[in-house]
């Protein structure tokens, strides 16, 4: 059975506001962040990512309050991120209604947190996120936002991660941040096919044909975008129908409006 793949709109959130930038940097507020989740709950959306985007540079502690309001709005899965450092804070995003805490800065800096969470809650409530740019013909692991480069490999990073009990990767290239290029489809293809589990896509859709190319070209499982959601460019159902017709399974919207 072909799973279908997913359509994911991202919300980078500041202080309860969505924010968007450009190759993180530049950053700029669009709105409020309850008011988006409830939009893209309706428009189809399979899951929503939040990811708090200064928590880890300004080592502050994730919103569990703010994961607590989301989830009172929502009837999708979704992921909360930005901050974690340890099993005990992922809990209580999780505990108040969060499906998923996306790990980062913190992971780097001590694999051992994915073991934990993952030995805690479940390999399937922890997804590695990692922040990836080409360096030297390579992918190279930045963490804090983009902002510190580590050396660190994306590929042997992503298998580490993965061996350590991540049940997800959600790959962000922050060469295609915000540039409406589309997605990296060598970096997606290749961290793909170097582990075994879901890989979501992120940084550079422009449009659904950016869609359509990333699931045809690799074997990654969802694609992430914010600014065309967030400026109305595309809905995320018009995305799944072209990606329908082109022969791209997707989970229907009356499928979604049935489970809720």
């Amino acid at each position: 059975m072909t799973l279908a793949k997913r359509v994911i709109p991202c919300l980078d959130v500041r202080g309860g506001q969505v924010v968007k930038s450009v190759r993180f940097v530049d950053t700029k507020d669009v709105g409020d962040a309850i008011e988006f989740a409830r939009r893209y709950n309706d428009d189809g959306a399979d899951e929503l990512v939040f990811l708090d985007i200064n928590a880890s540079h300004e080592r502050r502690r994730t919103m569990v309050e703010f994961a607590s309001r989301v989830a009172d709005q929502l009837f999708i899965p979704f992921t909360v991120g930005g901050g974690i450092t340890s099993a005990d804070l992922a809990g209580e995003i999780l505990r108040v209604g969060a499906d998923k805490v996306a790990v980062n800065s913190g992971a780097v800096r001590d694999p051992s947190l994915i073991a934990a969470i993952a030995g805690r809650y479940g390999s399937q409530a922890c997804v590695l996120s990692i922040d990836a740019k080409r360096t030297n013909g390579a992918f190279e692991v930045v963490i804090d936002g983009g902002r510190v480069p580590t050396g660190r490999d994306a590929i042997a990073w992503a298998k580490q991660g993965v061996g350590l009990g991540a049940g997800e990767i959600l790959l962000n290239s922050i060469d295609r941040d915000g540039t409406k290029l589309g997605f990296d489809l060598e970096m997606t293809d290749s961290i793909s096919r170097a582990v075994d589990v879901p890989v979501i896509a992120s940084g550079g859709a422009s449009s659904a044909a950016d869609f359509v190319t990333l699931f045809t070209e690799t074997p990654a499982d969802a694609g992430l975008a914010a600014s065309i959601f967030h400026y109305d460019e595309l809905k995320v159902y018009g995305v799944k129908e072209a990606l329908r017709r082109a022969g791209v399974a997707v989970r229907p919207l009356e499928v979604q409006r049935c489970v809720e």
